[in-house]
């Protein structure tokens, strides 16, 4: 393994790792209203875990309300079920046809926790870089030890797998207190 093929898969795995990050704090309350509250809450559809957004219809028609119409009529239960079994902490109220989810305001309370969950998820995501890393420098020194690389080389691959990590950590960092900002909004 050549040592920008050792670059790209840690720049892939940190990648993947910020994304996952992303993905994930969409799920997160920022105290209005957002179709990314609920879209990858996972339903029971006929025996296998399918994301509400591929199920339903989700809109947002003001900033305390999310309306979720469903393709298929006879996933509503199911649909109501999995939003009871999240951690949303909303009741969904259903007429037969259409599933409304009223969003209260958050309590001051509520957004601290919120905020701690964030910090909690960044942390995982600083891990999963730090192992990238880890794993990336791993793989130089077995490169060094089998002479494929000379020791320069090595040390500047460390170098750069190092600045990789910081920079993707700053991203970390940057979508930490963007989110935060959010959710700490009134």
């Amino acid at each position: 393994m050549e040592k920008d093929e050792i670059l790209l898969e840690v720049e892939e795995k940190m990648d993947s790792a910020v994304g996952y990050l992303r993905t994930e704090l969409r799920g997160v309350r920022k105290g209005r209203a957002s179709a990314g509250l609920v879209e990858h809450i996972k339903v029971d559809y006929y025996g296998s875990p399918t994301d509400l957004r591929r199920l339903a219809a989700i809109s947002t028609p003001d900033a305390s309300l999310i309306v979720i119409r469903p393709f298929d009529p006879g996933s509503l239960k199911d649909i109501e079920k999995a939003i009871q079994a999240s951690d949303l902490g909303i009741t969904p109220s259903s007429d037969g046809k259409v599933i409304r989810l009223a969003v209260p305001a958050l309590s001051g309370e509520r957004r601290e926790h919120l905020a701690s969950q964030v910090k909690k998820m960044a942390e995982k995501t600083r891990i999963v870089i730090r192992n990238a890393r880890r794993d990336g420098n791993k793989e130089v020194d077995k490169q060094e030890k089998t002479a494929e690389l000379s020791e320069d080389e090595a040390r500047k691959t460390k170098q750069d797998i190092q600045e990789l990590t910081d920079q993707y950590e700053g991203k970390v960092d940057e979508i930490l207190d963007t989110k935060t900002n959010e959710i700490r909004e009134t």
